[in-house]
């Protein structure tokens, strides 16, 4: 009776700790994300020497298409509102490029920036609501990489802009999902605030420009999966 009860016990042990292919097997895999983001601006240009100097609020929408569970291509289109000042700068700012003098210049903006971009979104785990037999994890850290395009209210003009990022991603559901990322919007102009080369120097390519930094929280919802019978009912 006692080795009997001992190989019930130790072949239901077996079977729950055993890795589960039969719900791997019933992953959900689809191809594409749509959601929300929101977050916070933070512009670097003449006006603002750091990246809280100024802090703003952003907001958009988000479309993922999904390649495999270490790889995804997010576009999105986001609004920040950005602002910033010359006062109390240590940087000596003339009023005007050819001005002589100790008379400091006097700036202020608000605006807002629209950014249109497109980048990879690499996983360092594989990412996936169930784990199985292929691993899949439902928090992974990802880098971002990609280009875009901003407008800005104050300089109204688009520019080219180069998005380099970090996060984290977390898979609350089978098909949602809520991402944290920080990342840089490297901008090829130096007119989002309104000012052009104060000190009237020439600016190449990152140098002296203008750039902005987004730290944004994203919900997204999973659809259109990959084969007809991959939506299976639980």
């Amino acid at each position: 009776m006692t080795r009997t009860l001992l190989l019930f016990l130790g072949s239901w042990l077996l079977f729950w700790s055993a890795p589960s292919s039969s719900r791997a097997q019933n992953e959900d895999f689809f191809t594409k994300e749509w959601g929300v983001s929101v977050g916070m601006s933070q512009p670097l240009d003449d006006t603002n020497p750091s990246l809280l100097s100024h802090p703003g609020i952003s907001f958009g929408g988000t479309v993922r298409w999904i390649y495999n569970p270490r790889l995804a291509l997010r576009t999105s289109l986001n609004i920040h509102t950005i602002g910033g000042n010359t006062t109390g700068l240590k940087d000596f700012y003339p009023t005007s490029p050819s001005a002589v003098g100790t008379q400091t210049l006097n700036h202020t903006y608000r605006g807002t920036l629209l950014d249109l971009s497109a980048v990879y979104e690499i996983h360092f785990l594989p990412y996936g609501f169930h784990r199985g037999y292929l691993g899949y994890r439902r928090l992974v850290p990802y880098l971002q990489l990609g280009l875009g395009a901003a407008y800005g209210s104050e300089s109204g003009s688009v520019t080219p802009i180069v998005p380099i990022g970090v996060g984290l991603k977390y898979k609350i559901r089978p098909r949602l999902n809520l991402a944290l990322d920080w990342s840089m919007r490297f901008g090829l102009s130096d007119q989002w605030d309104g000012l052009e080369a104060p000190h009237a120097l020439k600016s190449d390519f990152f140098r002296n420009k203008d750039h902005i930094g987004l730290l944004q929280l994203t919900l997204t919802y999973d659809f259109s999966p990959r084969c007809p019978t991959c939506n299976k009912a639980e």
